[in-house]
């Protein structure tokens, strides 16, 4: 982990942003390394850069798959508005009782190995997670990001949404939940949370969107459930939409927190890239486990 906070402080942040277009399709892998070409100096290639700035999943796991305090499992799940199933990594705590229910919505690159590991880490802290894949129609998350991406791109937006829906009903109904449902989504799955606050509004009781985009003015007023909005203070593109939004949730009374992490990217959550930041990391992720224990205790 050290390493690749260090690794991040060596990338001029012209490359940082030209990677962040690259990573949500704004510039093809062609225009990444032409734009890069002027940053690679002293023997670097600007191919080299990209593979410096790829995800590293070996670095992904805190939580093993086998640790013996929690059960793993993937389940499927109906989905018939949508591309009719489903399927995600159910985490739970092995001890008996009922426990809130999370759903984690993925990047816009499919069920990573660091999303598997974000669903385990809440399973330790006492929750029980669900981690849909919106690649399970096209076979599943392919391996690698590139291809995830490329394959989630060629979904349909609104089917996507209406599976994504659906996991949120189906990890609802669990049958060890206590009738507490919050959402924690990065990137892609920070928009998901916002978006499904609004559509949910009463199934949804806690959100928590990690530099996540906002929703439109009329679905920012069906919101009902309190949000901790995570925020990095280098990421322009997200945070341009911020004030109108924090306007829009004062209007529609949602009680809401956010928090904007200095000097950091977006993605500074993902321990697996050189965007991660372990000290905003760290801190978000104690306020995101705080503000569900004390949003989704039981009935």
């Amino acid at each position: 982990m050290d390493g690749h906070r260090k690794e991040a402080a060596a990338f001029d942040q012209r490359v940082l942003d030209l990677y962040d277009d690259y990573v949500h399709g704004r510039v093809d892998r062609r225009g990444f390394l032409a734009g890069a070409a002027q940053f690679a100096v002293g023997g670097t290639t600007a191919a080299a850069l990209l593979a410096a700035l790829t995800p590293q999943y070996a670095f992904a796991t805190q939580v093993a798959a086998d640790d013996p305090r929690i059960t793993t499992v993937y389940r499927t799940f109906p989905a018939p508005e949508g591309h009719g199933e489903g399927r995600g990594l159910l985490a739970a705590p092995r001890a008996e009782g009922r426990y809130p229910v999370v759903l984690v919505v993925h990047e816009n690159r499919g069920l990573n190995p660091y999303i598997e590991d974000v669903a385990r880490r809440l399973a330790v802290a006492g929750f029980i997670a669900f981690a849909p894949d919106a690649l399970y129609p096209l076979g599943g998350y392919p391996g690698n990001d590139d291809s995830g991406r490329e394959m989630q791109a060629k979904l349909d937006r609104a089917k996507v949404l209406a599976d994504l829906e659906a996991a949120a009903r189906f990890a609802d109904a669990l049958p060890r939940g206590n009738g507490k449902l919050g959402v924690v989504g990065f990137c892609f799955g920070g928009l998901v949370t916002n978006l499904l606050a609004s559509r949910l509004p009463d199934l949804v009781d806690a959100g928590v969107p990690y530099y996540g985009g906002q929703p439109s003015a009329e679905e920012a007023a069906r919101i009902k459930a309190p949000l901790l909005l995570q925020f990095a203070e280098l990421d322009t593109r997200v945070n341009a939409g911020w004030p109108a939004y924090e306007q829009q949730l004062k209007a529609a009374g949602v009680v809401y927190a956010a928090h904007v992490y200095p000097g950091v990217n977006h993605g500074f959550h993902n321990d697996t890239t050189p965007r991660y930041d372990q000290a905003a990391a760290e801190l978000s992720w104690q306020r995101t486990l705080a503000f569900f224990r004390a949003h989704l205790a039981g009935n």
